[in-house]
């Protein structure tokens, strides 16, 4: 019979390396830092890189891709597969854009809705850049990917945000690692959290094993010195989040006075009757500052078009957009020919490399930390060499939907935290 230890020891699982036995001189361009985490993931095979906005995951990912034994094919959100090949032209790498099924050179770079016209079995490698995008889409989708790159030798996914405020999100990288499925991962380190069972908890004794395993396929990192490393150019200037609350008193429901709404579905209400005000005051916030970029995150089709109307020079990018005209709209707001974008974090939300503008408005908020997170993160990033503005603007009947956000911010920061320390504490990617 084995004994608790003996136990204990037969569950400690680690994602062994299967890459490149001898990993060869890497891109001078890269940091150090960078040049570290590649030739870890290189000589790992199949790997997760969670690093920051802005520490350079995209030079990463092309390198690493550059050196990986065959063709290789990357999966992008909309407008950032574009980026990236002009990324690639800087570091010398060639890599070709396509959304056909067309293979032609080494590195193909397409969006995660074009994966259907891919032949998986052509490629020796595949990355997931914006790897946490895939909780947006539907569990058949994230299943899809799964097992259309289930033999492929080489993987890579990388995100700045596994786990945001849950690392339950970390099973869908842990499948796409073939690591061990969710449901694998779940009965090896969690338990049920009382009588709810959709809720889990870390085993107090796996504690250890479970950052043991995690670090065996997935680099975490906030900054260079998280690594060891000289922070250096990656400093981010100080960010500003601005509070504006719209007094309205137009009560529903029949209601005698307007009350802050409680419940989700009283939010909705207050938000959807208050989209006017709200507007209203972003179109105000932008003007204070005529000369300079802004972007203005919406979540309802109503909030996107009221600002875009009481904007001047605003243009709106709505999801009803053929591909071409939204990644035209993303990539001109990013050279300057845009100068007020007006859209949702579920459309322009993730990728994009928007350090020329300070000034980020949200029309009201979602309950997703993730999408504030992704959205803010868009202009305060490392790059970024002026202090931003971030205006988040709600009525005063919507509730406590800002606290809300940023209880899970201090609950996201917590864990991040916990998961670098730990990863460098128990494991060799450290």
């Amino acid at each position: 019979m084995l004994s608790y230890e003996q136990f204990i020891e037969s569950k400690r699982v680690v994602l062994k390396d299967s890459g490149l036995s001898r990993v060869p001189a890497l891109n001078s361009m890269l940091y150090d830092f960078q040049q570290h985490i590649d030739s870890w993931a290189l000589r790992k095979g199949r790997a997760s890189i969670f690093c920051d906005c802005g520490l350079g995951k995209t030079p990463m990912q092309l390198e690493w891709a550059h050196h990986v034994p065959g063709r290789v094919l990357i999966l992008a959100p909309l407008a950032v597969a574009q980026q990236t090949v002009r990324e690639g032209k800087k570091f010398g790498i060639d890599a070709r854009y396509d959304r056909t099924g067309r293979v032609d050179g080494k590195i193909t770079i397409t969006n995660y809705e074009m994966l259907e016209h891919f032949d998986a079995a052509q490629f020796e490698g595949v990355v997931l850049d914006e790897s946490s995008i895939l909780k947006s889409y539907s569990g058949f989708f994230r299943n899809q990917i799964i097992e259309t790159f289930r033999n492929t030798p080489f993987r890579l996914a990388c995100t700045a945000t596994p786990a945001p405020n849950d690392f339950m999100e970390l099973g869908n990288h842990a499948e796409f690692m073939g690591a061990l499925t969710r449901t694998e991962m779940l009965s090896t380190f969690f338990v049920h959290d009382g009588g709810d069972t959709s809720k889990w908890r870390l085993k107090r004794h796996a504690e250890k094993d479970f950052w043991r395993w995690i670090c065996s396929w997935a680099v975490m990192m906030r900054k260079p010195s998280d690594l060891g490393f000289d922070d250096g150019d990656f400093i981010l200037p100080e960010i500003r989040i601005n509070d504006v609350s719209v007094d309205v008193n137009e009560p529903t429901d029949g209601r005698l006075f307007a009350l802050p709404a409680i419940t989700l579905e009283e939010r909705r209400k207050a938000r959807a009757t208050t989209v006017q005000h709200r507007a209203a005051k972003i179109a105000e916030l932008v003007e204070r500052r005529p000369n300079e970029p802004h972007i203005v995150w919406c979540n309802l089709n109503s909030e996107s078009e009221a600002a875009a109307n009481l904007i001047s020079d605003a243009v709106e990018l709505r999801g009803s957009e053929d591909h071409d005209e939204k990644a035209a709209k993303m990539l001109d707001f990013s050279g300057g020919g845009i100068r007020v974008l007006v859209t949702k974090p579920s459309i322009a939300g993730f990728g994009m490399n928007w350090q020329h503008c300070r000034n980020v408005n949200f029309l009201g908020l979602s309950d997703s930390y993730e999408q504030f997170y992704q959205a803010t993160r868009r202009c305060w990033r490392f790059g970024q060499k002026k202090a931003v503005d971030v205006n988040i603007v709600t009525s005063s009947t919507e509730g406590a939907v800002t606290e809300n956000i940023k209880r899970k911010e201090r609950d996201a920061a917590k864990l991040y935290e916990e998961m670098v320390k730990a990863c460098m504490e128990v494991a060799q990617c450290a």
